[in-house]
């Protein structure tokens, strides 16, 4: 059977979005197709809408990403998903973290010219993030790193009982388990692992939540590049 394709009509039939979500979602679908300067490997129509605009909305069906009031998207890249989340709620304050200051450019460009006043850009490491300490209820990670090392980008930035978010592929035990002897050193608890299917015929996709159950000590995060060079979890949980 043929699978249906997908349109921003179908997302808005699918995904809980407010008045005037759907032109905004075209006019982001546009540019991420058609601007020579996005930051992107993918400008099909098609695919930018399964695998930045779907992959991104499937995040609504978790409610700690509806109840969000302050979002932070970590390496947001062509601001995905920081861009989609922004349109689909407009009452949360989003901000896109991208050290890329070509990249930081588009995603400041690309939120004014589809009229959203709630996106701020931080052109700066996730390390080294200004007033970020506790800020945020939710921290998003799209295709950024290993679970450890969004662990620690992600854990000083929340508030307690805030929740990190990454989107992952297919499960990955070894990864899950460095995961699981990190997180207790950085005040985060490791939810089950969430499938879903951001649009017909996806497979192997889930979102990974990680839970703010405690205050993470302020030696975290450490300098920058430490943690991608000396992730947590690595060595039976033994800090370093």
């Amino acid at each position: 059977m043929k699978t249906p394709r997908l349109s921003v009509a179908g997302l808005e039939q699918r995904f809980p979005l407010p008045p005037g979500a759907g032109d905004r979602l075209r006019t982001l679908h546009a540019i991420l197709v058609s601007d020579p300067l996005a930051p992107t490997s993918i400008t099909d129509p098609h695919r930018v809408l399964q695998d930045h605009l779907a992959d991104s909305l499937v995040a609504l069906e978790l409610g700690c990403v509806r109840a969000a009031g302050t979002i932070a998207d970590l390496g947001s890249g062509a601001g995905i998903p920081a861009l989609p989340l922004a349109v689909a709620l407009p009452g949360a304050e989003v901000t896109a973290v991208e050290s890329n200051g070509r990249k930081a450019d588009f995603i400041a460009r690309t939120a004014a010219a589809c009229g959203l006043t709630n996106v701020t850009v931080a052109a700066a490491r996730v390390e080294e993030l200004a007033g970020g300490r506790g800020a945020f209820d939710l921290v998003t990670a799209r295709a950024l790193a290993p679970l450890p090392v969004v662990a620690e980008y992600a854990a000083p930035l929340l508030r307690l009982g805030g929740v990190a978010l990454a989107w992952r592929g297919r499960r990955d035990p070894e990864d899950e388990a460095a995961a699981a002897r990190a997180v207790p050193q950085l005040g985060l608890a490791l939810g089950p692992a969430i499938p879903v299917t951001p649009y017909p015929g996806a497979s192997h996709r889930h979102l990974q939540p990680l839970m703010k159950v405690a205050e993470t000590p302020v030696r975290f995060p450490r300098r920058p590049g430490m943690a991608r060079k000396r992730p947590l979890g690595a060595d039976s949980g033994r800090t370093v």
